[in-house]
């Protein structure tokens, strides 16, 4: 292993495997495209299907790959600006400098973050300094890795109230196909999460938390299986008896359909279900 993820990428192939492939109750709509000179720009909308909400967003990236830099400029339907401007790899190998700001001309409130990041063999560190109108917070993180183990502590510091709001612990273990994640919240909350790679064709996961105090045990299964090189299925099931099903289909090159369920077990003649669908083009 030479660099370890970061610590909110701990345990991502089994979320990913979780989370990624279904949009229950939504119809959402994405458009991914790229010009020559390396502007890309990124649309996404979605409306809920019981609430009738409708939200956008719009962002453009531009990328300076000679000097190392990234420009980002988003809004979104909330009437939210964001400005982002990366810098990677330029005061020192492995150093990334993030400068985040946004602006919401509705009720002129304003916020911004300074992010740093450091990766190197066997080390991943993060610090980030927070402002808003609730006053400043610090948020670092710091992942280890040697021979596939990773050890992480990620915290919170908030100023105006002088002590540490979050403290939270993580180990695991990672190969190519298999990975095993552990983490405590705060002393409270306890999770843990498997991820399987069986095949090139099928990936799984298992997922379980619980918090101190309460003795039922939250756990789900999934499962994403790659049907061709065009199409994926995927399926998930909690304690709760709640299903869901995810089929994508690449319709043609930069065009991807997804439909998805989400069905109560406990309830099936009653209704309740939701249904979504997902479409996406990229240029």
């Amino acid at each position: 292993m030479a660099v370890p993820p970061t610590y909110v990428d701990l345990g991502k192939s089994a979320r990913d495997v979780f989370t990624k492939g279904y949009g229950f109750g939504l119809i959402k709509l994405d458009l991914k495209t790229k010009s020559e000179n390396g502007l890309e720009f990124t649309s996404t909308g979605s409306a809920n299907t019981e609430t009738s909400k409708v939200a956008g967003s719009l962002e453009t990236k531009y990328k300076w790959v000679e000097h190392g830099l990234t420009f980002t400029e988003k809004w979104n339907t909330d009437n939210t600006l964001g400005t982002e401007i990366t810098v990677e790899d330029q005061l020192a190998k492995g150093l990334k400098l993030t400068f985040d700001s946004s602006f919401s001309p509705n009720t002129g409130k304003k916020s911004g973050k300074i992010k740093t990041g450091y990766k190197c063999d066997h080390i991943n560190l993060g610090c980030d300094v927070h402002y808003d109108i609730n006053g400043t917070a610090i948020h670092g993180a710091g992942v280890v890795g040697y021979e596939g183990w990773l050890a992480g502590y990620q915290m919170t510091f908030e100023a105006g109230r002088n002590r540490i709001t979050q403290s939270n612990f993580a180990v695991g273990f990672k190969t190519d196909e298999f990975q095993l994640h552990t983490n405590v919240n705060d002393g409270t909350e306890f999770g843990g999460s498997i991820y399987q790679k069986v095949n090139d064709q099928l990936e799984t996961a298992v997922n379980l938390a619980w918090t101190a105090g309460n003795s039922n045990t939250r756990f789900g299964i999934a499962a994403k299986y790659q049907i061709d090189d065009d199409a994926s299925f995927s399926a998930k099931v909690n304690n709760s008896s709640l299903v869901g099903l995810g089929y994508t289909q690449t319709l043609k090159p930069g065009i991807k359909l997804t439909l998805s369920a989400l069905l109560d077990g406990k309830n099936i003649n009653t209704g309740g279900h939701k249904l979504g669908l997902g479409l996406e083009f990229q240029a």
